[in-house]
């Protein structure tokens, strides 16, 4: 079996803002970095549409075109980038060493990585519902009146009736923030109480543009191409009765969570998996393993924010190699097992 060995002094694990940031400044710095694609090359933004909160573009910009440029940006200045499904790590000792498959099902190991520094960025994911018409276009609605991010895409349901389905304190800010845009905001909860704090439920429940429909599950999401979503399927579990629901556009609120399945037992990370990283740095509990963008922050969610924790991920590498006298070398190796 032939397995491409690759020694960098700088690996990034992800493509989004945070990571593609990390590698402009990283590559500007003369760090020959490697970013590897994660399952979802680009990040949340490549399944956004218009992006008019990015500095920079006055006019908006798609969110895959905004990536791309990222992208291009990064590889301008020296950044390798290659597709690997990364299986498994080992940050006992340095140079780390990371496992690659060519796609998650595959069985053989073809990418070992040796990283001198390590910075991971490898995002959080919305929760979804699993449901018919949730999934991005062209398969669903998602991007098209389905989302999971009201700062992201509330401004484009101005005037128009949308539906939040969740019960905690996400869907409680995310059904607020909307009220400044949608003409209506139904949320959708499948118990009888909610789960979030009391300070943010009574907010909700005083809000005259907020109806909350109790014991309700969204069961399926119709629409077009054309029209976006034009209405939802719901159904009462405690009647048992289904209805057809008009809207425009629904926002899936049940939490995020990061993709740091990876590293569970190796660094240290909150309850709910977002790592945890040393004061204002975005160092780890393990020394040359940086954390940037949403693994780590469970606050903002925001591609300028993870872009800015990405450039912070950098210059923290870029420090660290320079303190344990890292020698100027990148290798790519084919080996024969």
């Amino acid at each position: 079996m032939s397995t491409t060995n690759i020694e960098r002094k700088v690996v990034i694990l992800g493509s989004g803002p945070a990571g593609l940031t990390a590698a402009i400044y990283a590559s500007r710095a003369e760090l020959s970095p490697l970013v590897i694609d994660g399952p979802q090359p680009g990040g949340q933004l490549t399944i956004t549409t218009d992006v008019e909160n990015y500095p920079g573009f006055a006019d908006g910009i798609m969110g895959p075109a905004l990536m791309e440029q990222f992208r291009e940006q990064a590889v301008r200045f020296g950044t390798e980038i290659i597709n690997v499904w990364i299986d498994k790590v080992d940050l006992s000792q340095r140079p780390f060493t990371l496992y690659g498959k060519d796609s998650e099902d595959a069985d053989e190991i073809t990418t070992i990585v040796k990283a001198d520094t390590l910075i991971i960025s490898t995002g959080a994911s919305a929760k979804w519902l699993g449901i018919p018409g949730e999934a991005p276009v062209p398969e669903g609605l998602g991007g098209n009146g389905v989302s999971a991010c009201a700062t992201c895409d509330g401004f484009f349901f101005r005037g128009k009736p949308i539906v939040v389905v969740g019960g905690g304190d996400t869907a409680m800010e995310e059904a607020l923030f909307l009220t400044r845009f949608a003409s209506k905001v139904s949320l959708v909860h499948r118990r009888h109480e909610f789960r979030a704090s009391k300070i943010m439920q009574e907010r909700v429940l005083a809000h005259e543009k907020i109806d909350v429909l109790w014991n309700t599950e969204l069961k399926d999401i119709q629409g077009s191409k054309e029209a976006g979503v034009e209405s939802v399927t719901l159904f009462n579990n405690e009647t048992n009765e289904t209805s057809n629901f008009p809207t425009q556009g629904v926002f899936i609120a049940i939490g995020h969570k990061p993709n740091t399945e990876l590293f569970k037992g190796v660094l240290d990370m909150d309850d709910v998996g977002y790592l945890i990283t040393e004061g204002k740095t975005m160092k780890t509990n393990i020394e040359g393993v940086f954390a940037c963008g949403d693994a780590q922050d469970s606050y903002y969610r925001q591609a300028v924010t993870a872009a800015g924790t990405g450039c912070m991920a950098a210059i923290d590498a870029e420090r660290f190699l320079a303190e344990h006298h890292v020698p100027n070398a990148a290798k790519n190796t084919p080996t024969n097992w």
